[in-house]
C-alpha cells in the first residue's frame, strides 16, 4: 500500500495512499449515530423486572459499539501501509491512533499523529502528498 494518510472525524475517514506520484482516495463513512432525543420522550429509565436501564447508558453503549466497528474498518483498510500518518480535527484520530498502537506491525508505520482542520477531499490528497515530500 506504501505511504499513507488518514484523515478522520466521527462521520467519515478518508484514507489516501501513495504510489509514486499517483495517489488512491478512499472513503469509509461511519455509522456513528449523534445524541438523539425523541419528541415527547418521557422517561429517562427503562425497568425490565427488578433491573433499570438508563437510556442514556443504551445510547452510550451502541456509540461505543459503533465507534469500534468503524475504527476497525479503518485499521482493515490500512494494515498493509508501509508508513501511516493520521490526521484530523477532533477525538477521533485519539481513538484511531489507541487502536492501531495495540497492533504491533501496525503501531511501527504509525509516523505521527496530527491536528488539522476539516478540508476537501484534494486538500487532504494534496496534504498527504506534502506530508511525505518533506
Amino acid at each position: 500500500m506504501g505511504k499513507t494518510g488518514v484523515w478522520i472525524d466521527s462521520k467519515k475517514a478518508y484514507i489516501v495512499s501513495l504510489s509514486g506520484s499517483d495517489a488512491n482516495l478512499s472513503v469509509i463513512t461511519s455509522e456513528i449515530e449523534g445524541v438523539t432525543r425523541i419528541e415527547g420522550e418521557g422517561k429517562e429509565y427503562g425497568r425490565f423486572g427488578d433491573q433499570y436501564t438508563s437510556l442514556e447508558n443504551k445510547q452510550e453503549n451502541r456509540r461505543k459499539h459503533e465507534v469500534a466497528e468503524y475504527l476497525a474498518e479503518i485499521i482493515e483498510n490500512i494494515k498493509t501501509a508501509e508508513e501511516l500518518v493520521v490526521f484530523g480535527p477532533a477525538q477521533m484520530k485519539i481513538e484511531l491512533e489507541k487502536q492501531i498502537k495495540e497492533i504491533q506491525p501496525l503501531a511501527k508505520k504509525l509516523l505521527e499523529v496530527v491536528s488539522a482542520d476539516s478540508m476537501t477531499e484534494n486538500q487532504i490528497v494534496a496534504w498527504v502528498k506534502d506530508y511525505y515530500k518533506a
